[in-house]
């Protein structure tokens, strides 16, 4: 475990986390946002449990890898899913953004992970 690796699955965590919450939320630009990307709102619980368990998963991680690893490569499918409903659905670049954001962090949380495998 390093100090790259901590940091990147800490903000990525956290980020996950944050995301979770606001889907449980669910204010007024993030259901007109699904919407726009074909997502029903009756999804939001389920995609909040993902993110949720994918931000576990990674501080978990820290001290069990082989559970940071599935949560990083879960998450990398999870925003890679969410870049194509956003691709499919014809939505503008800037609403691209977070998702591809989310990826980042995902991947580069998965990517230091595997270093330190």
């Amino acid at each position: 475990m390093n100090t790259l690796h901590v940091t990147a699955s800490v903000v990525a965590a956290a980020a996950n986390l944050a995301a979770a919450l606001l889907d449980l939320v669910r204010p007024r630009w993030l259901i007109a946002n699904m919407e726009q990307v074909g997502v029903p709102a009756s999804l939001l619980s389920p995609l909040a449990a993902l993110k949720a368990a994918g931000a576990v998963g990674l501080i978990v991680g820290l001290w069990i890898l082989p559970i940071g690893l599935l949560a990083g490569a879960g998450l990398v499918l999870f925003f890679v899913g969410a870049l194509a409903a956003h691709a499919r659905a014809g939505t503008d670049v800037a609403s691209n953004l977070v998702p591809a954001a989310f990826l980042v962090l995902a991947g580069a949380a998965l990517g230091l992970q595997l270093a330190v495998a």
